[in-house]
């Protein structure tokens, strides 16, 4: 059981809800904009839809995870899934991140209309190495062992430093052929996956920081930094990623509807 007081409630409870509400804005933004840009360029904007629609229904599950185990009135926070059916479920992240992690990455290839050979060697990198990211992920996040946590943690980098080598080096060498300034905006959202993405293992190594597990502040910095990096990795870059295809589109001849 975790003790929260009502003003860290309210915090986490605020911060799901802002999570949620950006979610579902940014898919229906992303759905009602692809008449904007070429067709080939659609299928970028559609994943980009799904990664929010599934991280919005995510959210839904977690506000409502979050709102049953607090149901007491008490503030407190039933954490143990033993002692209740309804204590909190950090699970739904991960499934949430398993499923949207790959898409984030096949977002940038359908984006970038690279050659079909080039497309899919990166694509059946790319995504068995972030899948395998989050699946190392986890067992270290519900371990509260902290031995097991950081062995997990360190398998789990493995892929992901393999995932910055393909994005940096790999993607890079296509990079030279795209229009005037994607290129540019392709380097500002690889960086924004970097800073996105390295909120995560702050918040998984937090009780290896001097954070208890059942430590109340910690558990509100961890939904905070979580929801924050969530927001940033999949709004932010998705109408990052509408913004390259818009821009190509005009680059090849689409005529510009303002």
């Amino acid at each position: 059981m975790i003790m929260l007081d009502g003003s860290q409630w309210s915090t986490v409870f605020n911060v799901l809800s802002f999570g949620l509400i950006s979610m579902l804005a940014t898919t229906v933004y992303t759905l009602v904009s692809q008449h904007r840009v070429l067709p080939k360029y659609r299928n970028a904007l559609v994943l980009s839809s799904m990664v929010t629609f599934i991280a919005g229904y995510h959210y839904i599950r977690i506000f409502d995870s979050f709102k049953d185990a607090t149901a007491d009135d008490s503030f407190n926070v039933l954490v143990d899934m033993e002692k209740g059916q309804h204590a909190f479920n950090e699970a739904y992240r991960y499934v949430d991140w398993i499923l949207t992690v790959p898409l984030l990455l096949v977002e940038v290839i359908a984006v970038l209309a690279l050659a079909k050979e080039a497309s899919r060697s990166l694509i059946t990198r790319l995504v068995p190495a972030s899948a395998a990211m989050i699946a190392l992920g986890y067992p270290g996040e519900i371990s509260t062992d902290d031995g097991t946590k950081v062995l997990w943690g360190v398998l789990s980098t493995i892929p992901f430093l393999y995932i910055l080598y393909v994005l940096f080096v790999e993607l890079g060498k296509s990079l030279d052929r795209q229009p005037e300034g994607v290129a540019a905006t392709v380097g500002r959202l690889r960086l924004l996956l970097i800073a996105t993405w390295g909120v995560y293992p702050i918040s998984y190594m937090m009780p290896l920081l001097g954070s208890d597990a059942m430590d109340p502040q910690g558990f509100v910095w961890r939904q905070v930094g979580y929801t924050t990096a969530d927001v940033l990795a999949k709004c932010l870059f998705g109408l990052t990623i509408y913004k390259i295809a818009r821009m190509k589109s005009l680059a090849e001849g689409m005529k510009d509807d303002h």
